[in-house]
């Protein structure tokens, strides 16, 4: 579909003569960039910005440098840019909108990829709200920041001067203005050695002489908010390198950031030519792929050097590591790279030897990568003798021109149709309830077991004759597993929620011995004799009469009778002869949510019992509390395993009675696992709601911060956690949080808000502390 500007009409009526000149003048070379769509988003993006009211010269800008920007990444940044135009408009003048439109086209040159780009956007809106006046002298030397700074590195020196100047607006200026002395040895000290933008053309030229053939290749921002960038890898047919290289000290001397960009464009693009088939990952362990990963390597780039001698030394140079050098797994691992590679290295260990033998027997069938599983799966094999335990994290190759091999590896998708065809998803086991005459008459099948598609339940427990501990209800099938619950979660990186991310679990609470909680109140009578007094205040009062007002519901007789007296003396009588009788009563229902990580198996400083002991001690003291003042209650448990496994019990639910059922539950709970707390509170909160009181309070207790096997960045559980919090709060639950931890002050009141939590130092006071603050809470 094609577009001619004739077809806006409207647009072109609502444009000055001059701006409709300059469109008709940039039309032509608009629409070689443009596609229907693009020149659709670039005609929007004029009458938006014509709705700002900022001037004209703001448009001209736009319809001059707006084709720029999509000739250096594309279109598809277009809509993005305009909507950063219309973001900012609300912080700042439209001669600095005008200039961040002007100089986009060197962003997009400099940066060279769509990606970075709206990075650089964000970024540009992030320094205008802690930095107004910086942003203009920044953009008026954008080109020289950018020809000796990443993205990164330019993000860091404008994040420092904006906090360094945050309220010296003269300093301010002069810093981003690069008139400063700070400003200049910021700029230094974030300088890196060779930029991407800069090398792109001579690194496609040198891999189009070498395999007669063009690659694409793109940049990314590995240090974006560290020094550390990504490491090379291949992807879509791209191969993604760091958009800055340092030079790399090699011995004594100093290898230039450009070799190191074709060291790596050379091995990515080995992997490209070489490998005709993915190598399948099934069955594999990871230290079995981690050896599988080096022969692959080693395999490429030795069919590279066959055909390019010269890429042998460029790639040797990058191995420094020595024979015997390191007993880790990862030492091991890359003492085999260089081996394969150099055959000038001399290593001694037996392992490496057998590793160079083996791949020297496999050198006239190295056209196909069943060789690097052959011979990775059986060096695997060989080294499980060393007794060396592998880490995925931190035992790597330190080559830093190697890629991470995701390009070769390939992952089999669960396919839920063939799964279903195969068999592979077994029917669902149906529990049906039967009388217990129908449950006597029927036949029993002897060899039916966990697979029976129908399971027949008492409505009571029977148990069989012999002494086994458990009914005929408990027996029977499967334990039912609940439906799952998915909840989504907050990821404070990009400010966005992941739909449906963390799948919630319900498991059934296992039986304890109820012996333990009967225990635990005898253990506990002094601190119950000394609650009796709190609680009895606490109970509802029924109706009551409030007396002494000028308006009421009925008349106070006696009150009536004390004015009457004091007319007939003469006296001004008290005109409050009113009084009003007011229904007292307490409507809250309170969720009990208990951490059972595995952390709270640990013991108690200086004590032979855990925190699990101490957190059962307190919840029973606890309920019955809340059970004697006789608010609806329910007391429910968590764990996880990642995020597709957060794990809840339901020791005690509201509709039901505090009795030998749930007390016993409370004896049976143990602590595992990890603490996703976040997915854990929505679903609290979902039964929460379901309450009809008017007030509603969920009481967390945790002795740790929010933490799962899954999750490596410490902040991500908290901020998801604080965001399930403020759910709660916008659904009318109040959150309180008592954590056990003695550290916690550093990042719970973050969390919960600054009223809405308690640290109990001395973790052995928390059966006493627990119901008194329950007390304060609810008074």
């Amino acid at each position: 579909m094609a577009i001619n500007l004739e077809d806006y009409q409207e647009l072109l009526d609502s444009l000055s003569p001059a701006l409709q000149e300059s469109l008709h003048s940039a039309w032509h070379e608009a629409t070689k960039v443009f596609s229907a769509r693009g020149l659709d988003n670039y005609l929007k993006g004029a009458a938006a910005l014509k709705t700002l009211g900022k001037g004209d010269d703001l448009i001209a800008t736009w319809i001059d440098h707006a084709p720029l920007v999509a000739k250096e990444i594309g279109e598809d940044v277009v809509p993005d840019l305009v909507q950063t135009a219309l973001e900012l408009a609300s912080k700042t003048s439209g001669a600095v909108i005008e200039l961040v439109l002007s100089t986009a086209p060197t962003a997009a040159n400099r940066l060279g990829d769509e990606v970075l780009f709206r990075a650089y956007l964000q970024f540009l809106n992030t320094l205008l709200s802690q930095a107004p006046r910086g942003v203009r002298p920044m953009l008026e030397n954008l080109e020289k920041l950018f020809s000796q700074l990443t993205l990164g590195g330019l993000r860091r020196w404008a994040l420092w001067g904006a906090h360094a100047h945050r309220t010296n607006y003269p300093e301010q200026g002069n810093y981003f203005s690069l008139q400063s002395k700070e400003s200049l040895a910021m700029l230094q000290k974030e300088r890196k050695g060779t930029l991407f933008i800069d090398v792109q053309r001579r690194i496609n030229m040198y891999l189009r002489a070498l395999w007669a053939r063009d690659f694409f290749m793109k940049p990314t921002s590995g240090d974006f908010e560290t020094r550390e960038g990504y490491r090379p890898y291949v992807e879509g047919y791209f191969i993604h390198l760091p958009d800055a290289y340092d030079d790399q000290s090699v011995g004594e001397t100093k290898l230039p950031g450009l070799e190191m960009y074709r060291a790596a464009a050379a091995h990515s693009a080995a992997h490209i030519v070489y490998t005709r088939d993915p190598i399948s990952a099934e069955s594999l362990n990871p230290f079995q792929m981690a050896v599988i990963s080096v022969i692959e390597d080693a395999r490429v780039e030795t069919l590279a050097v066959r055909k390019f001698p010269g890429l042998k030394h460029l790639w040797a140079q990058l191995h420094t590591i020595e024979s015997g050098q390191g007993k880790s797994v990862g030492d091991y691992l890359n003492r085999l790279a260089r081996a394969l590679l150099d055959d000038n290295y001399q290593d001694n260990d037996p392992w490496i030897a057998q590793g160079r033998v083996l791949f020297k027997q496999a050198a006239e069938s190295l056209d196909t990568n069943q060789v690097s599983w052959d011979i990775g799966v059986q060096l695997a094999h060989e080294f499980m003798a060393k007794r060396i335990a592998f880490n995925p994290r931190s035992d790597l190759l330190t080559a830093p021109y190697r890629d991470d091999n995701r390009y070769f590896w390939e992952f089999e998708e669960f396919d839920f149709e063939k799964a279903m065809s195969a068999g592979y998803e077994a029917p669902k086991q149906v529990r049906k309830h039967v009388s217990l005459m129908e449950f006597a008459n029927e036949i029993d099948v002897e060899n039916a077991g966990d697979d029976a598609e129908e399971i027949w339940v008492l409505g009571t427990e029977l148990f069989p004759y012999e002494d086994m501990g458990k009914s005929f209800n408990e027996l029977e099938g499967k334990e039912p597993i609940s439906e799952p619950y998915h909840y989504s979660e907050w990821d404070y990186q990009i400010q966005l929620e992941r739909p449906a991310w963390a799948t919630v679990l319900e498991k059934r609470s296992k039986i304890g011995d109820l012996q333990l909680i009967n225990d635990i109140t005898s253990q506990h009578k002094r601190t119950i004799g000394r609650l009796k007094f709190l609680l009895d205040a606490l109970q509802p009062q029924g109706v009551t009469r409030i007396r002494k007002l000028e308006d009421g519901d009925e008349v106070d007789v006696n009150a009536a009778i004390r004015a009457m007296i004091d007319i007939r003396m003469g006296q001004q009588p008290d005109p409050r002869i009113m009084m009003r009788s007011v229904r007292k009563i307490r409507d809250i229902s309170v969720m009990v949510l208990l951490d059972l990580s595995e952390s709270t198996n640990e013991k108690v400083s200086g004590q032979d019992y855990s925190v699990l002991d101490l957190q059962r001690q307190a919840t029973v003291l606890l309920a019955d509390a809340i059970h004697k003042i006789g608010d609806p209650f329910a007391i429910h448990g968590f764990c996880s395993d990642g995020r597709h496994n957060v794990e809840y019990s339901r020791f005690k639910d509201f509709d039901q009675p505090y009795n030998e059922v749930p007390k016993s539950r409370l004896a049976g709970m143990s602590g595992q696992l990890s603490t996703r707390m976040g997915a854990a509170i929505r679903h609290a909160g979902h039964y929460l709601k379901l309450q009809k009181s008017a007030k509603k309070l969920l009481l967390v207790i945790t002795d740790g911060e929010p933490a799962d096997v899954d999750v490596r960045d410490p902040q991500y559980l908290r901020y998801d956690t604080k965001k399930a919090v403020e759910e709660m709060a916008r659904s009318g639950v109040t959150t309180f949080c008592m954590s056990l931890d003695p550290r916690a002050d550093q990042y719970v009141s973050r969390i919960f808000g600054a009223k809405n939590y308690m640290v109990v130092d001395h973790v052995e006071r928390l059966p006493e502390k627990l119901p008194l603050l329950y007390a304060g809470l609810t008074r």
